[in-house]
């Protein structure tokens, strides 16, 4: 098991969670976080941590695609254990639906 970073993520980016992540297996994009499925060791205290609610467990049905997402941009986006301020819209796009298909960047994220 790991925990993976969904949709709701996307231009909200949050930090809180790279903050208590004992193992540093977050990765930053432009416009989002992802986890690394392979360095993440599940403890879960990043979970609640996010004020999105955008981490969950990969045991929840229909996380296979942000599994997918999270293992592939973990492995070319810089790696993000600072936290550092949201974007200024970050509490407008909690929330807002299918924002992978309209928000997502593929592009990386300045990391520490």
């Amino acid at each position: 098991m790991t925990y993976v970073v969904t949709d709701n993520c996307i231009r909200c980016k949050y930090m809180d969670c790279v903050e208590v992540c004992p193992v540093d297996c977050f990765y930053e994009g432009e416009n989002m976080l992802v986890i690394h499925p392979d360095e993440c060791i599940d403890c879960g205290v990043c979970e609640p941590e996010c004020p999105a609610e955008a981490i969950k467990p990969d045991t929840e049905p229909g996380l296979e695609k942000w599994l997918e997402i999270n293992a592939k941009y973990a492995a070319v986006w810089p790696n993000i254990t600072v936290k550092r301020e949201p974007p200024a819209d970050a509490k407008e796009m909690d929330g807002v639906p299918n924002k992978y298909e309209q928000y997502f960047s593929p592009n990386p994220g300045q990391g520490d």
